[in-house]
């Protein structure tokens, strides 16, 4: 049987316990989705979940995500780091990755593109914008989008 998008984890990197409670519900007040929603705090959880390594041997992704919210700004191994540590690996790097930051600096938005980011989004600030915003993300990741296998 082929696997559905609703069986898809989406991993959501974020080190700020407001705003990854606000994508949560926004994911699943709005969407109602019954994905399975994962959140690492920083860059090295992320990554060694990904990989099956550190606290996660033998235990991490037992299948890529179907998606990656990723804040750029962490202490330790950053947004940054993680895109381009996904994105250079041929196991992980058709995964899509959207940033999802408060930064606006250009050059950010350059070179996290240059990385393979799949999309740059500013984090809205008003409640409805982040979780209309949320809602389009998810529709349009899992519902439109076609993707290679």
């Amino acid at each position: 049987m082929a696997e559905t998008a609703v069986q898809q984890d989406i991993l959501i990197v974020e080190d700020n316990d407001d705003d990854f409670e606000a994508a949560e519900r926004a994911l699943i007040r709005k969407r109602g989705i019954d994905n399975p929603i994962r959140r690492f705090r920083d860059g090295a959880e992320v990554w060694d979940y990904l990989t099956g390594s550190g606290r996660f041997q033998g235990a991490g992704a037992a299948r890529p995500p179907g998606l990656v919210l990723l804040d750029l700004n962490m202490p330790g191994l950053d947004g940054r780091q993680v895109l381009a540590r996904i994105k250079a690996r041929d196991d992980l790097a058709r995964i899509p990755v959207v940033i999802m930051t408060t930064s606006v600096d250009q050059r950010d938005v350059d070179r996290c593109y240059a990385e393979g980011a799949n999309t740059y989004m500013r984090k809205p600030v008003s409640w409805q914008e982040f979780s209309d915003s949320m809602a389009q993300l998810y529709d349009y990741w899992f519902r439109y989008a076609l993707r290679p296998k």
